[in-house]
């Protein structure tokens, strides 16, 4: 082989690979950026649900003092609910566990809601009256801070389970999120009949 043939593969060689390192290299630079982007997005959605989750266990105790004067034979749920609240600061953030106590606790505070309309002196104390609309509003923040950690984590997922990102994804250790998702026992309404008794 000639010098000038050897130059002349080299050169078609070069000129055959370049739109590889010019085109296949930037899209999986993007594709990885992107797959960090929703990552750090499902992080600051989760730190909203966190957020809105410790103002609620700030207001726990203040409710639960403020009942506890007053109903004395629903101490079991008020216990319950102390007690549900202590295992929350011992589990993993952003774990399935974590997600189960916080139903949980979702369930037990609609129903001391509800068992609190049987106490028509309790029902108009001017500080319980300020607490139901404290725990309603964060209850509602935590609704909505909820649907946008779903929200992001419904892109993160799909993004790491779909082509051409799910082999950034995997060779990058990019993990599938669990999605909050509320209980069979919550999605039921409260009996509002026995209010009425």
């Amino acid at each position: 082989m000639s010098k000038s043939t050897a130059y002349l593969i080299l050169a078609v060689f070069i000129i055959m690979t370049l739109p590889f390192f010019f085109i296949t290299i930037p899209i999986v630079i993007m594709m990885r950026n992107g797959l960090v982007k929703k990552r750090n997005q499902v992080d600051y959605a989760f730190s909203g649900v966190d957020v809105t989750l410790q103002k609620r266990g700030e207001l726990i105790p203040n409710l639960v003092e403020s009942v506890k004067q007053y109903m004395s034979h629903e101490q079991n749920t008020l216990k319950e609910i102390v007690e549900l609240r202590n295992k929350l600061t011992n589990v993993k953030s952003d774990s399935s566990e974590r997600f189960r106590l916080e139903n949980d606790l979702s369930g037990l505070l609609k129903n001391l809601v509800v068992t609190v309309e049987n106490y028509p002196e309790l029902k108009s104390n001017e500080n319980m009256l300020h607490l139901q609309r404290t725990l309603n509003e964060v209850e509602e923040q935590i609704s909505a801070s909820r649907r946008a950690y779903n929200a992001s984590v419904n892109n993160l997922n799909n993004a790491i389970q779909t082509f051409p990102s799910n082999i950034i994804a995997v060779t990058n250790n990019f993990n599938i999120k669990p999605y909050f998702a509320a209980e069979e026992s919550l999605k039921t309404a409260p009996n509002l009949k026995q209010l009425f008794n």
